[in-house]
């Protein structure tokens, strides 16, 4: 701030001090011209007796007389309030001064390198200093990550130049396997090629190690970590190995151990051509250094790949060199071999016509024993000793889903429960501790199209016989068994509860016969079961509400063959009485109604209950569709705000019948002041403290003097703490409402705005700015024993074609979209700004088109109210 500014505040300050002498000086200009008028008027002489008897003829002097002294309080009070506003204004000018000066110290440093400055040397509502220090972190990932990736490059570099200079593997692997180590800063390591004829990992090149002991290495496929990393095609990384850890087994593991182990597979199109392996005894094999070696392992085996096959080529055309001459010398020895060749082929002719007629008959005994077998109700395996399948016969096919040679490779283990494996194994045991005794055991099995069936195995040792020389275990499905056995106990735990069931239960067959009626159904008729049971319907006497009951419902099932679930009064000893009644078809196996069973369960409390808060709903229904008309009958319409901003929409839904968001429309002489107001909560409880803050803010705005936007939301505030019973000590409760409030004067083509957690959108010749309100809201209990900031209040100059937008939180926290996630203010803004051309009437079928497509089958999850008025 300059200096004339300082002494311009200072003077003004000082000014105010004459305020009060200047007020009561005016105000005896009062007392003094009502004096004179009196005397003139009635002909007194200015003496004391006549002023007293002036006072007491019209008491209205004594009024007059305080009007000194009421002017000097309202003086002395105005004085002290600009004196206030403007200490407050040079404290506010100097804080901001010494941001922008720091904040200037802070870009300078960054420029000339220097990122030392901390976090918590900003202010959290400094947006610039916050944006430097963004700056900053991103600089400083920028270089880093650049750094990364020149190493990266170069290290690529050279080991191309490696690999394109050596055309043996073992000296490739050692001389990569050297530059390796160097660059990326270890001490051991060591060069796996993969041999495929072998499936093994041969050692070829090792650093800082014993060669006799090293160099030899072999490792299959999952053996140790070497072996790990080729079975799963992935990197092994271990660190911080302790001294103890010995069940790891690594091609590098010598007289002491590593901290860090770095195990990479070399890998082309999907297929295994080596391992590098890396150790270091300190932990400093990074994620840099692990991602440069990952990358360079499919270039490494390719190259391997490469050498690999140029190798192969020489030795397939050596050794078919080497065949060539040897045909060559067996070319002679074969043309003697020819003439007794055709001799024999005769003499082999005859004897193949006697082998094919005796070949013929032993196929046709295998094929009969293979039919028996195959279309045999049991399953016959033969284990040796060790419990490996040796043989399994074709009937497998049809009773499990599996062919033999299936079975062979482990399927008779693999679909086994663990139980189903522990008994089979406990069984083997026995059969060869005692060979004479046959064993039985049953166990659950997955049958190849995933169903589940019971087989009963019954094994014997015929170990000692030389035709079978092995254990022998004939299977059969017994899963219908099991489900009979099943069932029959569970009609026996089903008669146990609908005996003791509180329920009604009856069984009909298809012609009207009963058979079963459990104890209850004399409870409520009167009727002993032992008359019921295998009698018609007709023949017992029913109530005859219940007899025709029961006749309509088995014609219904009979056509329908569905489950029906009625309602029905039942007549009873004690009364009338609702049931619910399920009348349940049973079929046969060949899915033909055979029997209806009917459970009958009273309901008559339930429904008396429904049926006090049907009543009860309805009652409060009424009373919040009342409240709608209330509510409705105060609130602005949009035809009634065009009638003086004709250019205007609102965009209203709330979630319930009654709303806690609310527009507030008001005129004055020239100003028209509107509002989105967002009470606490929304339907009724929102409703009613919307009616607090309609009433306030009418109160607020029809009084003589004309107030900001920011001042009448500091009054609205107080009023709802004091309305609230917010403002005692004992306070709990912090209901309060959020608002966008703007005070409007068209003559004069000018805005004020202030919000309470709610911005205001200013688009102006296409471009947006957003005013945020307060980070407060109206009413509520202060957090700390910090003083409240009044509201701010933003001052805008308004021009043709200028369009304003305000919103409460429903509809930028509604979910939607494909992703269910928040509508989002920057959502509406966007909105606003692309279609910046857009009247307000097509403002207001879009959001409604977008908000509806946007929410979808979601739930709607609070009030919504959005506002736009163009200028």
């Amino acid at each position: 701030m300059q200096k004339t500014e300082f002494l311009n505040i200072f003077k003004l300050t000082r000014d105010t001090s004459k305020f009060p002498i200047g007020g009561f000086l005016f105000g005896l200009l009062f007392p003094i011209i009502a004096w004179v008028f009196d005397i003139n008027y009635n002909d007194y002489s200015f003496i004391w007796d006549n002023v007293v008897e002036m006072h007491l003829n019209n008491p209205i002097h004594f009024v007059i007389d305080l009007i000194p002294i009421i002017l000097y309080g309202i003086a002395f009070k105005l004085s002290k309030i600009i004196e206030k506003d403007q200490n407050e204004y040079i404290t506010e000018i100097k804080e901001k001064d010494d941001t922008i000066s720091k904040n200037a110290l802070f870009a300078k440093k960054i420029g000339e390198g220097d990122f030392s400055i901390s976090k918590e040397d900003i202010d959290e509502e400094d947006i610039l200093g916050n944006s430097l220090f963004l700056m900053r972190d991103n600089l400083l990932k920028s270089n880093k990550k650049e750094t990364e990736q020149n190493w990266i490059t170069e290290g690529k570099d050279k080991i191309s130049t490696i690999l394109r200079i050596h055309n043996d593997i073992s000296e490739l692997a050692y001389e990569t396997l050297i530059y390796l180590i160097e660059y990326i800063n270890v001490i051991q390591g060591a060069f796996y090629i993969y041999d495929d004829e072998s499936k093994k990992l041969v050692n070829v090149a090792t650093y800082a190690y014993n060669r006799k002991k090293y160099m030899n290495q072999e490792f299959k496929i999952g053996e140790g970590l070497i072996g790990q990393a080729a079975y799963e095609m992935d990197t092994v990384f271990r660190k911080e190995i302790p001294d103890y850890y010995v069940t790891i087994t690594s091609g590098i593991l010598g007289n002491e151990k590593p901290s860090n182990i770095l195990i990479v597979p070399l890998i082309s199109d999907e297929k295994l051509h080596g391992i590098i392996e890396f150790a270091s005894l300190k932990n400093d094999i990074t994620d840099l250094k692990i991602k440069f070696v990952e990358e360079l392992s499919e270039i490494i085996a390719r190259t391997v790949f490469n050498l690999k096959v140029s190798a192969k080529t020489e030795k397939l055309l050596k050794d078919a060199q080497e065949m060539t001459e040897e045909l060559k010398e067996n070319e002679e020895e074969l043309r003697q071999n020819a003439e007794e060749m055709r001799a024999t082929h005769e003499e082999l002719e005859r004897s193949n016509e006697k082998l094919e007629s005796k070949i013929q008959e032993v196929e046709n005994a295998q094929k009969r024993q293979h039919s028996l077998l195959e279309n045999a109700s049991e399953i016959i395996y033969i284990y040796d000793e060790q419990q490996k399948l040796k043989y399994v016969s074709p009937s497998v096919t049809n009773i499990l889903g599996y062919n033999p040679e299936e079975m062979m490779k482990g399927k008779d283990f693999d679909r086994l429960t663990l139980r189903g494996e522990s008994d089979l194994k406990k069984m083997f045991k026995t059969l060869l501790e005692n060979p004479e005794e046959a064993h039985t055991i049953q166990y659950t099995y997955m049958k190849k199209d995933g169903q589940k069936i019971f087989l009963e195995t019954t094994g014997r040792n015929l170990i000692h016989d030389p035709a079978i020389n092995g254990i022998i275990l004939n299977s059969q499905d017994i899963t219908e068994r099991k489900r009979a056995e099943t069932e029959e106990r569970m009609k026996s735990k089903m008669q146990a509860l609908s005996e003791n069931s509180p329920d009604m239960i009856i069984r009909l067959n298809t012609t009207g016969q009963f058979f079963y009626a459990n104890p209850i159904v004399k409870i409520f008729t009167g009727i002993d079961t032992n008359d019921v049971i295998k009698k018609t319907i007709d023949e017992v006497n029913f109530d005859p509400q219940i007899t025709n009951f029961f006749k309509e419902s088995l014609k219904q099932i009979k056509q329908s063959k569905q489950k029906l679930n009625t309602e029905f009064t039942f007549p009873t000893n004690f009364g009338d009485r609702i049931m619910q009644v399920n009348s349940i078809p049973e079929f046969s196996e060949e899915k033909d109604l055979e029997t209806i069973l009917f459970v009958a369960h009273d309901i008559t409390e339930r429904k008396n209950i429904e049926l006090e808060i049907q009543e009860k709903n309805k009652k409060i229904t009424e009373s919040i569709n009342y409240a709608e008309r209330i509510q409705g009958s105060i609130l602005p319409d949009t035809k009634y705000i065009q009638q003086y901003l004709n250019k205007s929409f609102i965009f209203y839904k709330p979630r319930d019948v009654v709303s806690g968001d609310f527009p507030w429309f008001f005129k004055k002489e020239d100003d028209l002041y509107i509002a989105v107001v967002d009470c606490t909560g929304h339907g009724v409880p929102g409703a009613l403290l919307s009616f607090i803050g309609y009433f306030i803010l009418n109160n607020i705005v029809d009084h003589e003097k004309s107030y900001s936007a920011g001042e009448v939301l500091d009054l609205m505030h107080a009023s709802v703490r004091k309305t609230l019973k917010q403002d005692r000590a004992d306070a709990s409760a912090r209901d309060g409402m959020d608002i966008a409030l703007c005070k409007i004067n068209l003559q004069k083509m000018e805005l004020d705005y202030a919000g309470a957690h709610r911005p205001l959108c200013y688009l102006q010749n296409e471009e947006l700015k957003e005013y945020k309100g307060n980070r407060k809201a109206i009413g509520g209990i202060p957090y700390g024993k910090k003083p409240e900031k009044d509201f701010i209040n933003y001052h805008l100059k308004l021009k043709e074609g200028d369009k304003i937008f305000f919103f409460s939180d429903g509809l930028p926290d509604q979910i939607g979209g494909p992703q269910k996630r928040k509508y989002m203010a920057s959502r509406i803004r966007d909105i606003i700004v692309e279609n910046a051309d857009f009247s307000m009437i097509q403002f207001s079928n879009y959001f409604s088109r977008d908000y509806k497509k946007w929410t979808g089958d979601n739930k709607q999850i609070d009030d919504v109210l959005l506002i736009g008025i163009e200028f």
